[in-house]
């Protein structure tokens, strides 16, 4: 009589993530590894159990005197230690895929900065919450699971399956980051970095405008007057020519103030509102420029600037690089956002990596929650849509 020998199991491959086998009478591997994450359930709950009633006590017992919070928010960050440990025992254990949250941001603001910034930790909360009621639930599948393996051994597939799950619950619950706040955090982080460039460029920009334009020509404007002081007594026809040629100096360099004025931030953008300043920049570009501005109000002065300047960019971009008869801007507002659409008739391909400042555009949109969309095929025609939050002008005292 020949024995036949029923073929053994794969082991459960990790690279499934949440895809479990079927429970199945014969104690495949992950069954075992349910198993041990029963009976370690009880000495890890214990010691979270332990330490967070630890730390609440301590913290909230001493919270009257100088050390008590400061002891709390020590405590929280090592909450946080534990809850990952137990994503990484559920990750290995449970074979559950379940990412690490963010870490506290690191901000230079001293001690108070880094007190607050623990105590209102959510992930630390809920890591406490997860250790306190965790010991009696640890207690329970201790217990089963060590009964189960030798009264209830047949049907312990099955009790290891539906205790574990209620472990899965509980972590993805309680431990697995928020995945929309986690990539809101993500995406703050990231736009405050593009704002913190943008501006250092800015500053760099003006600075470098100062230095090359108007600081030199009022430099030669001081020379020319000194030469011309000189020569007064001596020579009148030579310093009344001197005085002529620095009298055109000042009125070069007061239109350089007037241009970098008007970079930082117009005066007719302030004084009359974004339709007039838009219609300023069509008026100087090389393109006929239809400006439509269909706005009943006007927005905060900020999301003003933004749309000024991103228009002016693009108005740049159609001089410069189109090859366009013809350009039209359009602004309005739907619902909490304003729009701006910018078309010209030129010869296409704009993209955000062709070097024109459209994805410097893009980047300062997306810093205060904006979109940017280009649509520009090779021969024409080029549409690019910019869109921003609306915000209501607050009432601005008088000047």
């Amino acid at each position: 009589m020949t024995e036949r020998i029923a073929p053994t199991s794969p082991p459960d491959d990790p690279s499934d993530g949440d895809r479990l086998s079927p429970a199945r009478l014969a104690l495949a591997r992950q069954t075992w590894l349910e198993i041990a994450h029963l009976l370690a359930n009880l000495p890890a709950s214990i010691i979270g159990f332990v330490y967070v009633v630890t730390m609440l006590a301590t913290g909230a017992g001493l919270a009257v005197t100088v050390v008590g919070l400061p002891l709390l928010a020590a405590g929280l960050r090592g909450s946080r230690q534990l809850g990952k440990v137990e994503r990484a025992r559920a990750r290995r254990l449970l074979r559950l895929r379940i990412d690490e949250p963010s870490p506290l941001p690191v901000r230079r603001t001293g001690f108070f900065g880094w007190l607050w910034s623990s105590l209102k930790d959510p992930v630390g909360w809920r890591a406490v919450l997860y250790d306190l009621i965790r010991l009696p639930w640890g207690v329970v599948t201790f217990t089963v699971t060590l009964v189960s393996l030798f009264v209830l051994w047949p049907v312990l597939p099955f009790i290891a399956r539906g205790l574990t799950n209620v472990d899965r619950a509980m972590v993805r619950g309680l431990l697995s980051p928020s995945d929309e706040l986690e990539r809101r955090i993500a995406e703050l982080e990231s736009d405050r970095g593009v704002v913190v460039d943008t501006a250092a460029a800015d500053l760099r920009r003006i600075e470098r405008d100062l230095h090359d334009g108007a600081q030199a020509r009022l430099v030669n404007l001081a020379m020319g007057l000194g030469l011309a002081k000189e020569k007064l007594l001596e020579d009148p026809d030579a310093a009344a020519s001197m005085v002529d040629e620095a009298h055109g100096e000042v009125k070069l360099a007061l239109q350089e103030l007037r241009d970098l004025a008007r970079g930082i931030h117009p005066a007719v953008l302030t004084d009359r509102g974004l339709d007039a300043a838009l219609s300023a920049i069509a008026s100087r570009c090389t393109v006929p420029v239809k400006v439509t501005a269909e706005l009943e109000t006007r927005p905060a002065a900020a999301i003003e600037g933004i749309a000024y300047f991103t228009v002016s960019e693009l108005l740049q971009n159609v001089s410069k690089h189109s090859g366009a008869r013809s350009a039209s801007v359009e602004v309005w507002r739907t619902d909490e956002r304003l729009l701006i659409q910018v078309s010209d008739d030129g010869r296409g391909g704009a993209g955000l990596d062709g070097g024109t400042g459209i994805a410097g555009l893009a980047d300062r949109l997306g810093a205060v929650d904006g979109l940017f969309v280009v649509e520009s095929p090779v021969g024409g025609p080029t549409v690019i849509t910019a869109e921003l939050p609306w915000r209501d002008r607050q009432n601005e005292p008088a000047q």
